[in-house]
C-alpha cells in the first residue's frame, strides 16, 4: 500500500507577517506595549526628566533675553547670550553683595520668629480644644515633614539641591547656545509626513513658554520690590528678606502669593498688633493691585491661563513630582495648551 504524496497548505499561517491579520494584531500589540513601556520609564525616570525640563524652561528664559536683546543690538547670537548671562551673574552676585549680610541676617531672624509664632499658634489652638496637646503636634508635624522629606528626596539635601540646580544651569546654558541643533535633532525622530505640523507645535510651545517666562519675571520684580517698599514704610521688621521671598514665590500664583501672605503677617504681629495689621493691609494692597492690574497688563502681551487651571495643576504637580513639579507646574500647562490649540486649529481648517 502506498502512501499518498504530502499535500502544502497554501495559505501563510497566523505566525507569519504575510498574514495581514497577523501584521494588524502585531502592530496593535505593539502599540500597546509600547505605551505600557513608555509610561513605565516615565515613573521610573520622572525626576530626571523634570530636571531636564527646567533646563528647558531656563533656555526659554534666556532666548528671550536675547531676542529682546536683539531689537537693540545687532550683533550674533552668541556676544548677546553672553551680555545676557553676564547680566545674570552680576545681578545675583551684587543683591548679595550689597545685601547679603542683612539677607543673612534677617533670614535667621525670621525663622526665629516663624518658630515662636508657630508655637504661640499652637498653644492658643490647644487651649481652645481645636488641637491636640503640643506633644502630639510635635509628633504631627515631624511625620508630616518626614513624608515631605520622603516625596522630595532627591532635593531633600543640600547637595542633591546644588547638583540638580547645576545640571539645569548646563543644559539651559548648552541648549541657549545652539537651539537649533537640539530642533533638528528631535524633528528628526518624527516621521517626515508629520514634521510640518511638528515643527508648528514646537515653534509655538517656545513663543508660549517664553512669554509666560516674560510675565513671571515682571510679576517677581513688581511684587518684591512693591512689598519691600510698602514694608519699609510701615515699619514691619525684615522687610528686605520678605520683599525677596515675595519675588521669588511670586513665581508660583496662587499658592506662592498665599505663603508670602502667612509668612508677612505671621512677621507683622511678632512685632505688635499694629504691624500685624499693616503687613496685612500690605499683602492685600499688593495682591489686589497685582491682580487688577498688573497680571490684565501681562495677561494681554503674555498667557493668559485661567486661575482655576493653574491652581489645579499646581495641586497635580506637587502632590505626583514634589517642590519641583510644583515650581514647573505652570510651564507644563502652558505648553499643553499651547499644542491643544494647535492641533485643534490645525483640525478646523482641515474641516
Amino acid at each position: 500500500m502506498t502512501e499518498e504524496p504530502r499535500s502544502l497548505v497554501p495559505e501563510p499561517g497566523p505566525n507569519e507577517m504575510r498574514d495581514p491579520l497577523a501584521r494588524a494584531e502585531l502592530k496593535r500589540a505593539a502599540i500597546w506595549l509600547g505605551l505600557a513601556a513608555a509610561m513605565a520609564l516615565v515613573v521610573i525616570l520622572i525626576q530626571p526628566l523634570l530636571i531636564i525640563f527646567a533646563g528647558l524652561v531656563f533656555a526659554a528664559m534666556l532666548d528671550g533675553g536675547v531676542r529682546l536683546l536683539g531689537r537693540a543690538l545687532p550683533i550674533g547670537r552668541g556676544w548677546r547670550l553672553l551680555i545676557v548671562v553676564l547680566c545674570v551673574i552680576a545681578f545675583v552676585l551684587g543683591v548679595f553683595y550689597l545685601a547679603g549680610v542683612q539677607i543673612a541676617a534677617q533670614a535667621e531672624q525670621l525663622r526665629n520668629t516663624l518658630e515662636v509664632q508657630a508655637d504661640r499658634v499652637a498653644q492658643w489652638a490647644s487651649g481652645m480644644g481645636l488641637m491636640p496637646g503640643r506633644a502630639d503636634v510635635t509628633g504631627l508635624v515631624r511625620q508630616a515633614l518626614g513624608s515631605v522629606g520622603r516625596l522630595t528626596s532627591y532635593v531633600g539635601t543640600a547637595i542633591g539641591a546644588i547638583s540638580s540646580l547645576i545640571v539645569i544651569l548646563v543644559i539651559g546654558l548648552f541648549v541657549a547656545i545652539e537651539p537649533q541643533i537640539y530642533d533638528r535633532g528631535v524633528q528628526w525622530m518624527v516621521p517626515l509626513r508629520h514634521r510640518a505640523e511638528f515643527a508648528a507645535t514646537i515653534d509655538r510651545m517656545a513663543v508660549t513658554l517664553r512669554k509666560l517666562l516674560a510675565g513671571r519675571l515682571l510679576g517677581m520684580a513688581f511684587e518684591g520690590v512693591l512689598t519691600f517698599t510698602i514694608l519699609i514704610i510701615v515699619g514691619v521688621p525684615m522687610a528686605l528678606v520678605l520683599g525677596l521671598i515675595a519675588a521669588i514665590l511670586a513665581f508660583i500664583p496662587n499658592i506662592g502669593a498665599f505663603t508670602t501672605g502667612v509668612l508677612m503677617t505671621a512677621v507683622g504681629f511678632s512685632a505688635g498688633v499694629d504691624k500685624g495689621i499693616a503687613a496685612l493691609c500690605t499683602y492685600f494692597v499688593v495682591q489686589t493691585f497685582d491682580g487688577y492690574v498688573v497680571i490684565p497688563m501681562v495677561a494681554r502681551r503674555t498667557v493668559d491661563l485661567p486661575p482655576a487651571l493653574t491652581l489645579s495643576a499646581q495641586i497635580l504637580a506637587s502632590t505626583l513630582f514634589g517642590v519641583l513639579g510644583l515650581a514647573l507646574a505652570d510651564p507644563m500647562t502652558a505648553i499643553i495648551k499651547a499644542g491643544l490649540e494647535q492641533r485643534s486649529e490645525r483640525e478646523a481648517a482641515t474641516e
